[in-house]
């Protein structure tokens, strides 16, 4: 989607959220006066400052403003937030999350259609509390620094922009509402664009709240081995195996190549049967391993197994 900007000023209370929600304000959010269609590096401006990113909207708005269609994509909102070694991670759409992550102390970006919707304005905006008393939100929006919106106002505005919403954090530190999976993809997300680091300190905090995950293992496995970091590849291995409830199979696997890296034919043959022992999805790959480890290094024989 697109968006252009606009500077606008209710469903129950019971009936958005699961139980009474708390009422919360982050003062502090940074604010960013919003010129005409520039709500997009203004209002990511203000997340990624909150996060300790100090940038200014005129610095994003070369790669985020597309000034034929008067608007912002919301794909380079993501793309720029990981090009700064921050996470972008997108909510589920329910006001419950919206709280629950003001609650923590996180600002949330959102996107809205102002207007209609045959004749949209698209506008992001950014919430920085919830008044439960007076049943507003309030927002970094357009010209204002602090506006108070109605929850249904709110509501009807974000519905025409299928609840789209998203929150900017540092990548030692999940949303409330984040989830195993969407946050292993998040890392994997910033290791395929070139952020390695930064993905590994997902992983490492994914690893440390979800230890049962095997996905932050093996994530923590593949960069570590990219990088030449053996010994560190092996304990991340090894820590999955311990911890992880599934993916054996592919960790065994996994530590059966590098047991073959350092020579250690017998342990990797060892680990290659465990991994064929787990089947699974993988198992002709697991089954090759193995025959490998019978090798033992020796290239005729590899080559015979090509």
């Amino acid at each position: 989607m697109l968006t252009g900007c606009a500077s606008l000023t209710g469903i129950s209370q019971e009936d958005a959220f699961s139980s009474p929600p708390p009422s919360v304000e982050l003062r502090d959010v940074p604010y960013h006066p919003q010129e005409a269609y520039q709500c997009g590096p203004a209002a990511l401006a203000e997340v990624l400052g909150w996060t300790g990113v100090d940038v200014e909207p005129e610095e994003l708005e070369p790669s985020l403003f597309i000034p034929e269609r008067q608007g912002t994509l919301q794909v380079e909102l993501i793309s720029q937030t990981r090009q700064r070694d921050r996470v972008p991670y997108l909510l589920d759409g329910s006001f419950d999350a919206i709280v629950a992550e003001l609650e923590a102390g996180n600002p949330v970006l959102v996107f809205q259609n102002l207007s209609l919707a045959w004749w949209p304005i698209w506008h992001y905006a950014v919430i920085v509390g919830y008044d439960s008393d007076a049943e507003v939100f309030i927002l970094r929006s357009g010209e204002h620094k602090r506006i108070e919106t109605e929850l249904d106002r709110f509501r009807r505005t974000w519905d025409r922009a299928d609840r789209w919403a998203l929150v900017v954090t540092r990548a030692d530190e999940p949303p409330a509402t984040a989830v195993p999976a969407k946050w292993f993809q998040a890392g994997a997300d910033l290791e395929q664009t070139g952020r390695s680091e930064t993905a590994r300190t997902v992983y490492e905090t994914g690893r440390d709240r979800w230890p049962e995950q095997a996905g932050f293992h093996l994530g923590l496995f593949n960069l570590h081995h990219a990088a030449g970091e053996l010994d560190a590849a092996e304990q991340a291995v090894r820590q999955g195996l311990e911890q992880a409830r599934g993916n054996h199979g592919v960790l065994w696997n996994n530590l059966a190549g590098l047991l073959m890296q350092h020579e250690q034919w017998d342990e990797a043959t060892t680990a290659a049967e465990q991994a064929v022992a787990a089947g699974g999805r993988f198992s002709e790959t697991f089954e090759r391993t193995l025959q490998q480890t019978h090798c033992r290094g020796e290239q005729e024989c590899l080559d015979r197994l090509d």
